[in-house]
């Protein structure tokens, strides 16, 4: 994607594959930044690429992290701390 290039809340909606009205409240929550171009009568939201990959960026999966095991602890053993 060119990083100059706005979207509309319904086309980022069809490119994730998720409601329209989730994209807006992602808006609304703050997680996903957006530019109001509305005249001030209902926000009209463009979502520029550049944004959207960082959204995007933020909520990919990330490695496990491996689980470290305790160590037994031997019942004979009084351990003062």
């Amino acid at each position: 994607m060119p990083s100059n290039i706005a979207q509309t809340p319904p086309a980022v909606a069809r490119q994730l594959g998720v409601d329209a009205h989730k994209v807006l409240r992602w808006i609304a929550s703050g997680q996903l930044q957006a530019i109001n171009v509305g005249d001030g009568t209902r926000p009209r939201w463009r979502i520029m690429s550049d944004d959207l990959q960082a959204f995007l960026d933020r909520r990919a999966a990330q490695p496990a992290t491996k689980a470290t095991r305790r160590r037994k602890v031997d019942p004979a053993v009084i351990e003062f701390f």
